[in-house]
């Protein structure tokens, strides 16, 4: 069943669970998540990031993703992540994401309100749920131009009341990308948040995060989590593995069906610690 944000994440926001928001690569590692979610009668976001679009188009994306959610029965959105151009993100729209993330983090306050303000008129028009983030979640590796910024509580409260955004992406010290868990929350500065800011807050980052953490910030205003570093380890380690044990094989379905399962177990795994 296709849904957006606001099917999932104000129940999530309001208990001691969160929804799981994890990155796709392929038809391959969308199947097992999907197959996870529905095992546990439990939703997912499948997110496309910039990498994926720039390989795909949003078209093709949503051309492939869109028919697996509306199948599936589990309630299922489809999520275009981090996108910097207001074209992309209507794009996504008009081709049947049911929700969709405008990135104005590395502009000013006024700038990043006013434009996520446009997007967000024409998401509700279409009926697609709009992220958005204030401060500046880092990145461990690549996107070097991404800022370090600390969510400002104040700034947050302004920003999710006067952009149209339906959920807030926050940085309290998480990282895009890291593949330990070795990141340090500021509980004190995403408690000041939560007092001030109304709709979902969202933590991207997750892989970074130690467990402990993440079963503590699931009891907070945090009702979603973006992953994608530990599910692309598990493709690309489990991967390598299989094609080293059998050289004479070399096509891809056959060894994308070996570590299917693999990529079910890890997704059933974070499904289940947000649950």
């Amino acid at each position: 069943m296709l849904v957006t944000l606001n099917e999932l994440l104000p129940d999530a926001a309001n208990s001691k669970s969160a929804v799981a928001c994890i990155n796709v690569f392929g038809f391959e590692d969308a199947r097992a998540i999907l197959d996870a979610a529905e095992s546990l009668n439990r939703p997912v976001i499948l997110a496309t990031n910039k990498d994926m679009v720039d390989l795909l188009g949003v078209e093709s994306l949503a051309g492939m993703l869109v028919p697996m959610a509306k199948a599936s029965s589990a309630k299922i959105c489809v999520h275009l992540d981090h996108t910097y151009d207001e074209s992309i993100v209507y794009q996504a729209m008009k081709f049947g994401f049911s929700s969709v993330m405008f990135d104005g983090s590395q502009l000013p306050l006024d700038e990043n309100i006013r434009r996520t303000q446009q997007v967000s008129v024409v998401a509700k028009a279409f009926g697609v749920s709009l992220e958005g983030e204030i401060g500046s979640v880092p990145y461990e590796e690549g996107r070097d131009h991404i800022k370090s910024i600390y969510t400002e509580p104040e700034q947050a409260a302004r920003y999710a009341s006067e952009s149209g955004i339906d959920a807030v992406a926050v940085a309290v010290g998480n990282v895009h990308r890291l593949k330990t868990p070795t990141c340090s929350i500021e509980y004190d500065r995403l408690a000041q948040i939560e007092q001030l800011v109304e709709i979902p807050l969202v933590i991207h980052g997750t892989t970074g995060i130690p467990e402990a953490d993440i079963v503590r910030l699931k009891q907070t205003r945090i009702a979603k989590f973006n992953v994608g570093t530990s599910l692309r380890m598990v493709v690309g380690n489990n991967l390598r593995k299989a094609m080293l044990a059998e050289p004479e094989q070399f096509d891809r379905s056959y060894f994308m069906r070996k570590i299917m399962p693999d990529i079910r177990a890890e997704a059933t795994r974070i499904i289940q610690l947000l649950a």
